[in-house]
């Protein structure tokens, strides 16, 4: 006897739901692994290839990285009595910030913070002295089909300046982010493919 139509409805649903998850999950689920390169994108249209960075699948499906950032991408400021590796533009000068504490530098199928924290950026003018540690750039990274995709936000990097009360949390959480308006910056997105 055939089903009554709003159960088979139901059913047919429901294995299109299950058919199309299962389709998007095993892509989404996939750890990281290879090299890829790092670009830092300029809002002219230009691009700076910063590195590249290796991911290595564990067995506990997450991904351990290793950053390896090109020299001859960056020139050495001296800042506030610290040296600092930036890329400069005539518009703004972009310096990285390596993330000064231990951590685990893995990353999980949707949880790349600690990638995040090892690409920290301050930007300042080319005209101002010192280090501008609040101008800090924090790229919030997610999954696209060519790799990962950055999107800049904002974030006191004094922040860091004293060790964390929790050395394997993530620092930089989302409520101390703040979204920069598309074309603030001009160095304005990172991708790594």
């Amino acid at each position: 006897m055939p089903l009554p139509l709003p159960r088979r409805l139901r059913l047919v649903g429901g294995l299109a739901l299950t058919c199309g998850a299962a389709m998007l999950a095993p892509a989404a689920a996939q750890p990281l692994a290879g090299e890829r390169q790092i670009t830092l994108h300029q809002r002219d249209g230009g691009a700076v290839a910063l590195g590249s960075v290796t991911f290595t699948p564990t067995p506990d499906g997450r991904s351990r990285f290793v950053l390896a950032l090109r020299p001859e991408a960056f020139k050495d400021f001296f800042l506030s009595m610290k040296e600092f590796k930036c890329v400069e533009s005539p518009v703004e000068i972009f310096c990285h910030v390596p993330y000064p504490y231990p951590q685990p530098a893995t990353v999980g199928s949707a949880d790349f913070a600690w990638l995040e924290h090892s690409l920290l950026f301050m930007f300042k003018l080319p005209a101002e002295f010192g280090a501008r540690l609040w101008n800090g750039v924090y790229f919030q990274l997610r999954r696209t089909e060519r790799g990962l995709e950055g999107k800049p936000q904002a974030v006191d990097l004094n922040r860091i300046s004293a060790p964390p009360d929790a050395p394997g949390v993530p620092p930089y959480r989302s409520a101390l982010r703040d979204d920069i308006a598309p074309g603030a910056r001009f160095f304005d997105r990172l991708t790594i493919e």
